[in-house]
């Protein structure tokens, strides 16, 4: 109970004007409820209050002219009772504030991951991804290093879901979308719902600049955004995000170096990207089964004006034709 009460209270100075006003509503009945409801926020509020020690200027009377050896035992006392003060309500806001749920996930080579957070979401994780998973009491964060990240939020309006990379932040309450980040960029699709997505400053976090500069998508779009900022907004089927779950590599106007490595995710033995810079700008769009790259192989010569090779330390190379 004294948690739920701190988690009202904490609302109430932290969040919008709607959720503060709500969260005051609920602590008002509290208020006229039960002795133990009236007990727990009374306790809660002391915990919040607790961490600028105000309350602690009205309990401690100011000390009168004494001996010094009579001095240093009072204030010996007033120290030993401010600190168990501090130990009984010290640190609500910090309680508050601290992660309720955290985690550290990796995947390798050829190797994906699902699982379900506490809060009800879905994640799921393809070859060569690093993340950190973090849900608070009032906000849940993802930060996405490496790779690609499907995700299906579970709708709570009083903890945002956000996922943050290097290019940019991908802001939801409840949608499924995916996250990846290559080539020195992210990029979002979105299968259900509507997201924002905020542009980076380089470091993994927003820019600060306001949300009506966010790029908003809905079900069937996404977008690209790299060191330069956010790119125009493209539609896609929605039933191909995240399609490596189901055992598919799906492209649209991919660049060449980007498709192979996608492919190399789950290829035993990788595919290099040959040296012409006209191979830079070569753009693929596709659906390809990963049970059958050796198809892929074989097709990418009727698709692209290119050639597939074997080097001279017997790897597999795709040159301009």
């Amino acid at each position: 109970m004294v948690e739920t009460a701190l988690l009202l209270v904490g609302r109430v100075h932290h969040g919008d004007a709607e959720k503060a006003a709500a969260a005051q509503s609920e602590l008002e009945k509290w208020r006229t409820g039960s002795p133990e409801c009236r007990a727990a926020l009374q306790t809660a509020q002391n915990l919040w209050d607790s961490t600028d020690a105000s309350f602690l200027q009205s309990d401690i009377p100011v000390p009168q002219r004494q001996s010094p050896a009579r001095t240093r035992r009072n204030a010996l006392g007033v120290l030993g009772m401010g600190g168990l003060a501090a130990l009984l309500w010290g640190g609500g806001r910090w309680y508050w504030q601290q992660p309720v749920y955290e985690l550290a996930l990796q995947t390798e080579h050829a190797q994906q991951r699902e699982m379900r957070l506490p809060d009800g979401s879905e994640v799921s994780l393809a070859p060569h991804t690093r993340t950190r998973i973090v849900l608070y009491r009032d906000r849940r964060e993802v930060q996405l290093m490496q790779g690609e990240m499907r995700f299906h939020v579970a709708r709570d309006t009083d903890r945002p879901f956000t996922v943050a990379t290097q290019w940019g932040l991908v802001r939801v309450l409840g949608t499924t979308f995916s996250v990846s980040t290559r080539h020195g960029q992210m990029r979002v699709e979105v299968a259900e719902g509507q997201v924002a997505v905020l542009r980076g400053d380089g470091a993994g976090a927003s820019t600060g600049v306001e949300p009506a500069a966010a790029v908003t998508l809905t079900a069937g779009q996404a977008v690209e955004a790299n060191g330069q900022g956010l790119g125009p907004r493209t539609e896609i089927p929605a039933d191909n995000v995240g399609a490596w779950r189901s055992g598919w590599l799906v492209f649209h106007d991919t660049p060449l170096g980007q498709v192979l490595a996608q492919w190399n995710d789950y290829l035993q033995q990788p595919l290099r990207l040959g040296s012409h810079p006209r191979l830079k700008h070569l753009r693929l769009s596709g659906s390809f089964p990963l049970r059958q790259p050796q198809a892929f192989l074989t097709g990418l010569p009727d698709m692209l004006p290119v050639r597939v090779l074997r080097n001279a330390a017997g790897e597999m190379q795709v040159e301009l034709r």
